[in-house]
């Protein structure tokens, strides 16, 4: 009767040590941003970002629900997209919350970074290039799981 006893405490104690609950919300996929350099402008498309579920290039397992949002203060994990329709090199600079510089993105070349933006308002420049006009970025603190997206890692 003591072995039976000592064996369900055992087995009460080893179940005890996780950190994680099984069923923690999935981190959500990169938020990409298009930003384009010209000669006069700086554009940026979409305008704001994280404010609600926005819809993504993944496969939803359910294809009619939204993705569950998931409670974080953590910034928001950014790709930026750029294409410089200009003769001149540049680099991006983001203004706001955080500062942020890119890489040189080469004239009349694409170029892709990652940042992690918490939510705030966000001036996008270009430097290098004083004639071009910023764009602004909203950021919201909203964050969807990819909790229910298939085919991901």
């Amino acid at each position: 009767m003591a072995i039976i006893g000592l064996i369900g405490t055992t087995a009460l104690l080893v179940g005890c040590g996780e950190d994680r609950h099984a069923n923690e919300q999935r981190p959500n996929v990169s938020t990409r941003i298009s930003v384009t350099i010209s000669p006069k402008e700086v554009i940026v498309q979409p305008l704001q970002i994280g404010v609600r579920a926005e819809a993504t290039q993944e496969i939803p397992q359910n294809e009619n629900d939204p993705e569950p949002p998931i409670k974080t203060k953590k910034p928001l994990d950014v790709t930026i997209v750029v294409a410089n329709q200009t003769p001149t090199d540049a680099k991006l600079k983001l203004q706001g919350a955080k500062e942020e510089e890119t890489d040189t993105v080469f004239a009349r070349s694409p170029g892709s970074f990652q940042v992690d933006l918490s939510a705030g308002s966000y001036t996008i420049s270009a430097v290098g290039l004083p004639k071009a006009r910023p764009a602004h970025l909203k950021v919201g603190k909203y964050r969807a799981s990819s909790q229910n997206d298939v085919l991901l890692p």
